[in-house]
């Protein structure tokens, strides 16, 4: 064997150099076996100088005793001794192994590029569910029973496959549950629980628009089954993107909106169906003035890196497979794995926008960007959301009651009249907000029972300019 070869590579996904023998070696091999397998040289420093080692009559059968007494399960590397550049060099190789994880004396290790990575609970989890090929949210839901599932929910979502034709379900009832495997010994699986339990489970999607990264000018809090809830926040960031309208010659004019709707859907969607749901953390989407970013909790499953999904290569790996079989047989998503692609796809209209995916956090993170900072979710390419061309008595009604000092939401609306607080008021406090000409009395709770608004010396403007025009 040449080792030069390695030797000018360097440290990679599956080549680990160690100066010597010690526990640093058993974890190498223990992060190699639960990724692809590797090789670790002993006797080569981490810049790759061969610095050699010492070998007596029984060193090799010691090392291969400490390293099967410090894994479980026990493994069995190859060893061979080479001389390189006159001195000894000993080759350590492990493959792969069937059953993971392994562990070192209760500790966890993953090879991820050129280092190991120690695994949190939830990602030993995550390996050995993929080891066996079993996924999560196939596994019967605790003690919850079949009374807790919605059958509106469950009708629906049959009419659904049905119609999208990819599966034909025949009965309207648990039946058909039961042939998609979403109940195992008589009770609902996790899977039928997140999409269809009469009580959601609680797993929050939160989203709030920002005009900076402390200052929220709305926030919602949504939960609910899986279908639902990717409806409900789509709606929620689609009311926060500005649409401009397009004329080709055509009678009818065209919408663009300032973001790929269909892009923003696809993330979302991955959003929903990849992300661990036995990590507590929400789904967190955030509406900057020239930024969308979707956090999800989980990192990419099944070994999938992020250099993998930017260059499209690789194999998709389920961590929630009933969750995604649902979303596909329903026509949400076209087919596993091609989320990415799709994204990119839509972004080809969209050379403005820059997209970026990271893991970040325990979770994957993607940004919908505006290149160079451009402002154009709110404001400048809608301009029936300017206060000149809203409708004025309202605008103008709300800033007059501000001006005689702060007031809360349900009082501005008690003194318009209104019996409650109108989608039509909401919309106006909220475009009033983002072009700070009022702001809230505890920006740092933008929902509180005792939050109330303000003039700003913006509002304080422009409610001068109103009067002014009326003389």
């Amino acid at each position: 064997m040449n080792l030069e070869p390695f030797l000018l590579a360097g440290e990679s996904q599956t080549l680990e150099f160690k100066a010597s023998f010690d526990k640093a070696t058993v974890e190498s091999l223990v992060a190699f076996a639960n990724a692809q397998g590797g090789t670790v040289l002993i006797g080569v420093t981490d810049k790759g100088s061969v610095c050699g080692i010492t070998l007596g009559k029984e060193t090799l059968n010691e090392w291969l005793g400490q390293i099967k007494s410090a894994t479980s399960p026990a493994l069995i590397p190859d060893m061979e001794t080479l001389t390189e550049q006159g001195k000894t060099v000993v080759v350590i190789r492990i493959g792969e192994f069937p059953v993971k994880p392994v562990n070192t004396r209760g500790r966890y290790f993953k090879r991820v590029a050129s280092s190991n990575h120690q695994l949190s609970l939830g990602e030993i989890a995550d390996l050995y569910m993929q080891s066996l090929q079993l996924s999560w949210d196939a596994h019967q839901a605790g003690k919850h029973t079949l009374d807790e599932l919605s059958m509106p929910k469950i009708k629906r979502f049959i009419q659904q496959v049905n119609e999208n034709g990819r599966f034909t379900l025949d009965s309207a009832d648990f039946a058909a549950l039961e042939k998609l495997n979403y109940t195992v010994n008589g009770h609902p699986t996790w899977a039928a629980m997140l999409l269809f339990a009469k009580e959601p489970i609680r797993h929050h999607i939160h989203i709030g628009r920002f005009k900076t990264p402390s200052m929220i000018i709305d926030d919602r809090q949504f939960t609910d089954t899986l279908f639902e809830v990717v409806d409900q926040s789509m709606k929620f960031i689609i009311s926060y993107i500005s649409v401009a309208f397009e004329f080709d010659g055509s009678i009818r004019r065209k919408e663009r909106f300032a973001y790929p709707l269909p892009a923003l859907r696809e993330a979302l969607l991955n959003a929903v169906i990849h992300r661990n749901y036995t990590d507590g953390s929400d789904i967190q989407i955030k509406i900057f003035d020239d930024k969308i970013s979707i956090f999800s909790p989980g990192l990419f499953y099944g070994g999938i890196s992020v250099a993998d999904i930017q260059a499209d290569n690789y194999r998709s790996s389920l961590r929630n497979k009933l969750v995604a079989e649902g979303f596909y047989l329903t026509g949400s998503i076209e087919k596993y794995g091609s989320g990415f692609i799709r994204i990119r796809k839509a972004l080809r209209d969209y050379p403005e926008i820059e997209f970026e995916i990271k893991e970040f956090a325990g979770g994957v993170m993607v940004t919908f960007a505006q290149r160079g900072g451009v402002n154009n979710l709110l404001g400048q390419s809608q301009p029936e959301s300017q206060p000149e061309s809203r409708p004025e008595s309202l605008v103008g009604r709300v800033l007059i009651l501000l001006a005689d000092g702060e007031m809360a939401k349900k009082d501005i609306s008690a003194k318009l009249g209104q019996k409650e607080v109108s989608g039509q008021l909401n919309k106006t406090m909220r475009d009033l907000l983002f072009e700070a000409m009022i702001e809230p009395t505890i920006p740092d709770k933008p929902n509180s029972r005792l939050q109330k608004y303000r003039l700003t010396q913006a509002g304080q403007a422009q409610l001068l300019n109103q009067k002014a025009k009326q003389k």
